[in-house]
């Protein structure tokens, strides 16, 4: 599946304040390289529907290993092996004996230190390796496990290691070792990066039971198909769950209600959920099951570039743009407007909106959710039938606003703007100016 940076960053899976990202929300990893390996796994959805399979089944067996993983490699010993190749080392002697360990001592002591150090955090990395490989062993049939543990085997079945796994090291041993991890230096990293793999893996699987996630029904088909029960947002504290259904003949969905109402957490929990799914992972939802997506695409936090001299309304007619051309390929999208054409008055967003959603709504393969506070537009569109029309409620009591976060049929026609102004005082303050 496609995906963007605008639309990773529009989802919140990243986020300069990292607290606020779905990153943050998964990330159990123990090590740096674990973190970089996750970085990388949640920005690269996948190709097909057996790519996801394959993922979905890592979960399921991490999920079976979680109490037994090895404790063994903690980001301390990774950062140490690693800081080891990019500090200045004397020439090891090889093979080490008493003298010669004894004349590099005295003349490299800071190397003699280094070494000596690093071969003992190495030593903890093969013993830890080596307990993952035997707990992983019979799991190797999964491309991604058996790519992780090829590359940890690689190490362990070297000859020169094995002595390690088993004795106790002194300083000439250790001299040895490091010269050892000079001379592999490239299968050692590649061993590194694969422990990071199997790190980010476990880190999904923990996450995924902690935020009580399932894993999705991923179905084959021909055109756009996406049922979800009690999907939430992961990033609220107390979410209230939503049922959704789209298919091809009701695939465009036509959301208002009031600010604050919800509709924007509803068209991001939404992405994110299939966002998740082309992961090979878990959603934060009861039930979910969807087909493949070729591609998904969001039009939410769009913002103007001073430098280029460009406005917000012409940064939104770039991204429907964008968007025109993408869905054009006659694959299947999912498509995220949260209030279309914010940057221009409400005549001329009414104009644009309409010919957006008269345009959009002729597309078949893919399925559409559009947010927009003009209610007003449902004239002109109510007679198409494959655009349902859905809205957020708000209750005003003698002032007092409050929301159900509930998915109603129909349409609003709430405007709470000046209700907002006079609870927050404001009106009162402006009279006394």
């Amino acid at each position: 599946m496609l995906v963007d940076r605008q639309t990773l960053n529009d989802l919140g899976i990243f986020n300069k304040n990292e607290e606020h990202s779905v990153f943050h929300l998964l990330n159990y990893t123990t090590t740096s390289y674990g973190r970089e390996q996750l970085q990388h796994l949640l920005a690269k959805p996948m190709d097909n529907i057996q790519q996801i399979h394959d993922r979905q089944q890592v979960i399921r067996h991490f999920t079976k290993l979680m109490s037994s993983w090895p404790q063994k490699i903690t980001n301390g010993t990774l950062l140490l092996i690693d800081k080891f190749y990019h500090t200045r080392i004397a020439p090891i002697p090889y093979p080490a004996n008493r003298l010669n360990v004894a004349i590099y001592r005295t003349l490299n002591p800071n190397s003699f230190g280094a070494v000596r150090y690093s071969a003992k955090q190495f030593i903890d990395f093969l013993k830890g390796i080596e307990e993952l490989h035997e707990l992983l062993e019979e799991v190797n049939e999964l491309s991604i496990i058996r790519n992780a543990l090829l590359a940890l085997k690689k190490i362990l079945d070297k000859p020169q290691f094995q002595p390690y796994l088993t004795t106790k090291s002194n300083p000439v041993s250790e001299l040895n070792l490091g010269y050892l991890m000079q001379t592999y230096k490239n299968d050692i990293k590649a061993a590194l990066q694969a422990f990071g793999v199997l790190d980010a893996w476990m880190s999904l699987t923990i996450a995924c039971q902690k935020h009580q996630f399932v894993l999705p029904k991923l179905i084959e088909s021909e055109t756009p198909y996406l049922q979800a029960k009690q999907l939430f947002h992961p990033l609220l504290q107390n979410p209230v769950p939503y049922n959704i259904g789209l298919d091809k003949e009701k695939n465009f969905l036509f959301l208002t209600g009031a600010n604050m109402a919800g509709k924007s957490t509803f068209i991001k929990a939404v992405g994110l959920a299939v966002h998740l799914a082309h992961l090979g992972i878990g959603v934060p939802a009861k039930e979910m099951e969807l087909c493949y997506f070729d591609g998904l695409f969001s039009n939410i936090q769009i913002t103007d570039n001073i430098l280029q001299g460009e406005s917000y309304f012409f940064n939104e007619v770039k991204r429907i743009k964008d968007t025109v051309e993408r869905i054009g390929d006659k694959k299947k999208w999912l498509v995220l407007i949260d209030e279309l054409f914010k940057g221009t008055n409400v005549r001329d967003a009414m104009r644009c909106s309409i010919a957006v959603i008269e345009g959009f709504r002729k597309v078949q393969s893919s399925l559409f959710l559009l947010s927009t506070h003009l209610y007003e537009i449902e004239e002109d569109i109510k007679t198409y039938p494959n655009i349902l029309f859905r809205y957020f409620e708000t209750h005003d009591t003698d002032g007092l606003l409050s929301f159900s976060y509930q998915l109603r049929d129909g349409v609003s026609n709430d405007r709470i703007g000046y209700l907002i102004l006079q609870r927050e005082g404001v009106i009162a303050q402006l009279e006394k100016l």
